[in-house]
């Protein structure tokens, strides 16, 4: 019955791939889918949450009427919240809009552009592109929410053995054994308890199910945690610049201010303690109350890996100066480097011989990135330690507000924490899909790299983990005077021309903050290998004919 299982399988891959070929043409095809005190620009507002029109570029007609057909209806843009007017989310902001309207543009007339298909490189998304989930991953899921098949003889011939094995197990912790129930608002308790497990596994230090919120994505967690600490703009949380700007938007939307902190380029966007410090009294000399520090580590859009030494420093910077660490580590399994490896902040400060009640922390994991990039499942979940019993009540009250999370992404993220071991029947073929989709992106992480530091005026650092470039781009002055004509920053000119000419879409440097007259974009190294050679050339090809058009 596997056997059958599995020629089946090959046969409908083979029709799969056949009638991609066929969508390909004539449509296009799709690889997706700023001051001090505020480094970033305060343009468009688009939240991931409300971009509906990123969502359905092809609304109905009546969806895109003008502003005045509009002006007897009562909310007006200045009177909405002015917290939503002040937050941003660059990356489904200007730029992809503008791809997802030429993309529409292509499929009516696919001679409308000088390229025949959108390539998105805009986004950490990686199924959109072509990444094949993880078959153990996807076989527990189906199980899981159809679980009527498993009394079924055929079942034991398609699915492997610790497949349904772990459907049985998971569905045994679930009240009523259905995934289409609410359970407990911070997760299903056995679940967490295997999310506990592999955190141990892991760090070699004990965990409590009861530290652990599951959430739908990692940025629930995050929005969180900004509800909980920010009381009025007074309150401040210590950002990296350039930073993924879902913190920037939190803070802005539950009324704090970011305090930047500058990430040193030169050193491979190191973060140095000594530079936070002055941040931080400097916006205490403000009347600025500093109640947390985020840490995004490997860092997004700079693809950094912190070494441990720097880890302590942290640590102990947040401990003296009474600091909650919130350490954003959704790419821990997105290492490329030999030389660098992952160490959760919660293992670093339990080494360094701090307990419990002796620092605040709060890691975040979530199942859209790593090997498995289960983006549209949204399962996440943070580990919160170091908080009286007091608070962690209230953190159980705004979990309950929303009731619980998906069911699909807590047993994701229990998945993910716990894959196949040796000895079960899955975990040959796990370990094979797992390392062939990691070293296919060093590969291409380390192909991007070479490319872009081959063209002329731009640098980029080398991409040691997560899934993004973000190099650096010296641009003509004649080039920044144009974007200045248009009233747009150079690196958004520099986007927009680039998408124009060539189909491939980044998210300008801007939108995630940096060092004032310096000019980025971050690019993801995610579209399928076999395209990677396209995006260069094209690239390469974009570049060298925008610095001769602009050439001082």
């Amino acid at each position: 019955m596997r056997k059958f299982a599995a020629e089946k399988s090959k046969s409908l891959l083979a029709h799969r791939k056949r009638l991609a070929v066929s969508l390909q043409h004539p449509t296009a095809s799709v690889f997706s889918s700023q001051s001090h005190h505020n480094p970033l620009p305060q343009s468009s507002i688009l939240l991931r949450f409300l971009s509906s029109a990123a969502a359905n570029p092809s609304a109905p007609s009546e969806s895109m009427a003008s502003d005045s057909d509009y002006s007897s209806t009562p909310v007006k843009i200045d009177s909405i919240n002015p917290k939503v007017l002040e937050c941003e989310y660059a990356v489904r902001g200007e730029i992809v809009n503008l791809a997802q309207k030429l993309q529409e543009d292509l499929k009516v007339n696919p001679d409308s552009h000088p390229f025949d298909e959108i390539i998105y490189c805009n986004i950490g998304n990686p199924q959109s592109l072509g990444q094949q989930p993880i078959t153990f991953f996807r076989e527990v899921l189906a199980l899981c929410d159809h679980p009527a098949i498993l009394d079924k003889g055929e079942t034991q011939g398609i699915f492997s053995a610790d497949s349904i094995e772990r459907a049985f197990q998971i569905l045994d912790q679930i009240p009523g054994r259905a995934t289409g129930a609410y359970s407990h608002s911070q997760g299903i308790k056995g679940l967490r308890d295997t999310i506990c497990s592999g955190i141990e596994a892991r760090d070699g230090f004990p965990a409590d199910p009861n530290d652990i919120f599951l959430t739908d994505g990692a940025s629930p967690a995050v929005h969180m945690m900004m509800q909980l600490l920010i009381r009025s703009e007074n309150d401040g949380i210590l950002c990296p610049i350039p930073q993924y700007p879902l913190y920037s938007a939190s803070i802005a939307l539950h009324g704090g201010s970011l305090v930047p902190y500058y990430l040193d380029e030169a050193t491979g966007w190191g973060l140095e303690v000594s530079d936070v410090k002055k941040q931080l009294e400097t916006a205490r000399s403000k009347g600025i109350d500093v109640r947390a520090l985020v840490v995004i580590n490997p860092g997004n859009p700079t693809g950094q890996v912190l070494a441990e030494s720097n880890q302590q420093q942290i640590v102990d910077f947040c401990k003296n100066e009474g600091l909650v660490l919130l350490a954003d580590e959704v790419y821990q399994e997105n290492i490329y480097v030999p030389d660098k490896q992952f160490h959760s902040f919660k293992k670093v400060a339990r080494s360094m011989g701090y307990g419990e009640t002796d620092i605040s922390l709060v890691s975040f994991q979530s199942v859209s990135k790593g090997y498995y990039g289960e983006c549209g499942k949204r399962g996440g979940y943070m580990e919160v330690t170091g908080f009286a019993p007091e608070i962690r009540e209230q953190m159980y009250k705004l979990a309950s507000v929303n009731l619980c999370s998906n069911i699909s992404g807590q047993i994701l993220a229990s998945l993910v924490m716990c894959p196949p071991k040796v000895g079960d029947e899955s975990y040959e073929s796990y370990t094979a899909e797992r390392d062939a989709i990691l070293s296919s992106l060093a590969r291409r992480a380390k192909t991007l790299e070479d490319a872009l530091n081959s063209l002329e005026g731009v640098t980029c650092n080398r991409a040691e983990g997560a899934m993004y470039l973000f190099p650096r781009i010296s641009l003509p002055n004649k080039a920044i005077e144009a974007a200045k004509s248009v009233k747009t920053a150079p690196d958004a000119f520099y986007a927009r021309r680039l998408l124009n000419a060539t189909g491939v879409v980044v998210v300008p440097g801007s939108g995630f903050g940096q060092v004032p007259g310096t000019w980025h974009f971050r690019c993801t190294i995610l579209p399928q290998e076999d395209r990677i050679p396209a995006i260069v050339s094209r690239l390469t090809d974009f570049h060298k004919a925008f610095m001769d058009e602009y050439r001082d």
